[in-house]
This record gives C-alpha cells, sequence and structure tokens, in this order.
C-alpha cells in the first residue's frame, strides 16, 4: 500500500515532506481550494510522483499543466467523462475520484474502469473533496471492479487501526491519500506526524 499526501503548497515544507518519501504528493488547482497552489516546484525527487488535482476542468487546461509542471498523473474531482478519461491516458496517469455516501452505486464507475489508472474514494460532502472527514468503510464491500484505487476522505492517525483490519480484506487498495488531519493550517503539512503514521501504518 502505498502513501500520498495532497494539497501542497509552500517551498520548504515539500522539501521537508521529501525526505519522507512518499509515493506521491499532490498539488490542488481547483481555485477556490484553500490549498490551491499556482505552481510546483521543480526538485521533488523522480520517484515521488507529482499529482495535480482538478475539477472541471477542460482537457486542454489540464494538458497543459501537466506539460508545464512535468505531472506524472492528474487527479479528476468533478464530473469528468469517461471520454476525458481517455482523452487524458496518453499523457499520464489518470485518478479519477468519486465522492462515496450511504447510496452510492458501484455500478456507475463500470464505464471509467478501461480509461483510467486508478480510482480515488472520498467522502461525499459539500466540497469536491478534502471535506476532512471519512466515510463509512464498509461501504467498499459493494466495490467489485478490478481498478485499483486510493482511499481518501478525513484519514488520520485515529484510522490506524481501521486500516490495518482493511488491509485483510480482499480490496485493491492502491495507496491511502491523507491531507487535512496532518495539518497546521491549509496547505502546510506536520512532517512529524506524517511520519508516525507512516511508522505505524507500515507504509
Amino acid at each position: 500500500m502505498k502513501l500520498k499526501v495532497c494539497g501542497m503548497q509552500e517551498t520548504e515544507n515539500i522539501a521537508a515532506l521529501a525526505s519522507l518519501q512518499p509515493d506521491y504528493m499532490g498539488f490542488i488547482f481547483w481555485e477556490p481550494s484553500k490549498r490551491y497552489c499556482t505552481t510546483v516546484p521543480t526538485d521533488i525527487p523522480k520517484h515521488i510522483k507529482k499529482v495535480g488535482v482538478f475539477v472541471d476542468e477542460t482537457t486542454k487546461q489540464i494538458k497543459e499543466k501537466v506539460k508545464l509542471f512535468g505531472l506524472d498523473a492528474v487527479q479528476l474531482h468533478g464530473d469528468e467523462s469517461p471520454r476525458q478519461c481517455a482523452a487524458l491516458l496518453n499523457l499520464c496517469e489518470v485518478i479519477k475520484a468519486f465522492r462515496i455516501g450511504p447510496d452510492f452505486d458501484f455500478k456507475t464507475l463500470t464505464p471509467y474502469q478501461d480509461h483510467c489508472t486508478y480510482f480515488l474514494f472520498d467522502t461525499q460532502g459539500p466540497l469536491p473533496g478534502g471535506n476532512g472527514t471519512a466515510f463509512d468503510w464498509k461501504l467498499l464491500a459493494g466495490y467489485t471492479l478490478d481498478t485499483p484505487f486510493f482511499l481518501s476522505g478525513g484519514i488520520g492517525l485515529g484510522h490506524v487501526e481501521a486500516i490495518a483490519e482493511i488491509r485483510k480484506r480482499n480490496l485493491p487498495i492502491h495507496a491511502l491519500d491523507i491531507n487535512s488531519q496532518f495539518e497546521s493550517k491549509p496547505g502546510v503539512k506536520k512532517i512529524e506526524k506524517i511520519e508516525k503514521f507512516k511508522q505505524l501504518v507500515q507504509l
């Protein structure tokens, strides 16, 4: 299981996080977000994949950001279609996010499975992402597709035992996606807290 740390902003904080060697680092290009960023440092180690997070941007706009910042993956948090995902898949990894609630039907993901590298399951809430709360992971019992996914939504140190339990289930969890529960303020991560999480979860 891999680790993604999302919502990075400040250069020094990014460098400090890089020393922990997460597998993915996320940069949010959705302007209303408190973690909105306008640039990505060029000195991030190559083995850490840079992920650009977008909400209902045009394919052209996304491609421009991918090329400008050397993004390794895009994370799509809006109402992007399977066709748009397919148009980006030859450029980089495509992570399509879905907001999970009690009535979510995982069958609606079937048209996406051939056009996405990964799915991401976040909590249903007022914002496209970053609501800071976890959904009921028991709902994942309804997921029967093969596409591996990122598990997201308010994950923090309080989830260590639940993560250990969900690892025992036969689910294609590719990575854990953490953000707000490890911040001193929006966009600034507590490095020691992330290091402790990595050790406890054995990432």
